[in-house]
């Protein structure tokens, strides 16, 4: 059948990723077959890190977009939308630099208006867009909203919808459906797809994203230690250390608090210890598990209701725990499995950690600090005990679709997921198994005939 094409930027804080999404291009508004065509990661960092230099934030696309060039056909790249949504990066930017926040979003949208299809702006989504369209792709993608029936008729499925976590660099989301009371309504998202209200929760935490986190653990570890030449750091491995400006760990809102007195230019070694205990103790340190207003909390001080019924992870809690299971070889089942593996990560030292995985060498050093993290932030943050925690599935894609709030925002942006019931005629697909059916009775008379006749000549020739 013939194609229909959207194009969404998904610009992160550590980098760019482009998603190429089509569906047939006769599809009614409620059909809920759109699937990723093609992706491309953005080489270098997230737009956000090219507040001094804004033009060179639009560069940094070309590659990719010159990728979907070739990727969309071109008699259909003037119908083709597209798209671009900037996520936490460029939250702590604004925060930091209004006015370099506007200049990179200006240089990047010049970039995108010199291709040939249908640009419909460049916005940084609030943390609350973040979740719930992360949330609504993952349920999309799994057909929890709607699916068709064997008959090409939309048949509203029975089963709940699941929850989505999201773990970016800067920002991390939970999401779910709840019939609790939202005790504070900056946190209820009321929605109504396919003529079904679902109510739901769902926060952002700012500065929880993987890289803001080890830079703020960085810096509960300085402040500890007084900043002195040489600091031992017990999440990373033994056999491991580095010099570090502090220029790089105090260069986000995130840590600008906690900024000493010193010169930023001022170098310090930071070197591993491997000491897992010690490592939960300062992580557990991020969190403020003492304030709360509510009948109860997640963390911070913020409102979260029981989390109930089966969730899906993806972004960097697919990939720590995928690292845990590949790499390491342990199972995550359980809650107590997860905070048994990143003791383990953290026992390990660099030069096994190095053996074990060559490739991921830029990022080895951390994994002990992110799944210590990681295990914190599920079990005392969002309260997932030994019995919900095994229904969190860690995942990256569904089927071929990477999950991500990046189909949503489109799904939205687009409105193809209609707020009304699907109309109850059937589909063209339906036409086609009337015609099979068809195909199949007349076959099947036609081989009864035959039959027949054939038993009939042989009882005459034999008498």
């Amino acid at each position: 059948p013939s194609l229909q094409y959207g194009i969404v930027l998904d610009a992160g804080s550590s980098h760019t990723a482009m998603f190429v999404y089509k569906w047939p291009a006769d599809k009614e508004n409620d059909t809920g077959v759109v699937s990723e065509h093609s992706m491309c990661d953005v080489e270098g960092p997230g737009i956000s890190s090219y507040s001094s230099n804004p033009p060179a934030a639009g560069t940094s696309l070309v590659h990719c977009l010159n990728q979907a060039l070739r990727d969309v056909p071109k008699d259909k790249h003037v119908g083709t939308p597209l798209y671009l949504g900037a996520t936490a990066g460029m939250r702590l930017l604004n925060i930091a630099n209004l006015q370099a926040s506007d200049a990179v979003l200006s240089a990047v949208a010049a970039t995108l208006k010199t291709y040939p299809f249908d640009f419909r702006g460049a916005k940084i989504l609030s943390g609350e867009e973040e979740g719930v369209f992360g949330w609504v792709t993952a349920n999309y993608l799994l057909e929890n909203f709607i699916k068709r029936g064997w008959l090409g008729e939309w048949i509203q499925p029975q089963k709940t919808t699941l929850g989505a976590m999201d773990f970016g660099g800067a920002s991390t989301q939970i999401t779910f459906e709840t019939r609790h009371t939202i005790e504070d309504p900056r946190n209820e998202v009321m929605l109504k797809l396919y003529g079904q209200v679902y109510k739901v929760y769902t926060h952002s935490f700012l500065c929880y994203g993987r890289d803001q986190v080890l830079k703020r653990l960085l810096s509960k570890l300085l402040q500890a230690e007084r900043y002195q030449a040489t600091v031992p750091h017990p999440c990373w491995p033994m056999g491991y250390h580095k010099s570090l400006l502090l220029s790089s760990i105090y260069d986000s809102p995130c840590t600008e608090k906690e900024r000493p007195s010193l010169a930023l230019n001022t170098t310090i070694t930071v070197v591993g210890t491997g000491n897992g205990s010690l490592c939960a103790l300062h992580v557990s340190k991020l969190f403020d598990f003492t304030t709360c207003s509510f009948s109860r909390c997640s963390f911070n001080g913020i409102f979260q209701p029981e989390v109930s019924g089966n969730f899906i992870a993806f972004s960097a809690f697919f990939y720590t725990v995928d690292f845990i299971q590949t790499v390491m070889g342990r199972p995550v089942h359980f809650s107590s499995d997860l905070k048994d593996a990143a003791k383990s990560i953290c026992a390990t030292s660099w030069s096994e950690l190095l053996q074990k995985a060559p490739k991921l060498e830029k990022r080895l050093a951390d994994y002990c600090a992110v799944s210590t993290f990681i295990y914190l932030l599920t079990t005392k943050g969002y309260n997932f005990n030994n019995h919900s925690f095994p229904n969190i599935a860690f995942q990256k894609k569904v089927g071929e679709t990477s999950i991500g709030w990046a189909l949503g925002y489109m799904l939205n942006l687009t409105n193809m997921i209609p707020a009304e019931k699907p109309s109850s005629h059937k589909s063209m697909l339906y036409n086609y198994w009337v015609i099979l059916i068809l195909l199949f009775v007349v076959t099947a008379l036609m081989s009864l005939v035959t039959a027949v006749c054939l038993l009939r000549r042989s009882k005459s020739s034999a008498i």
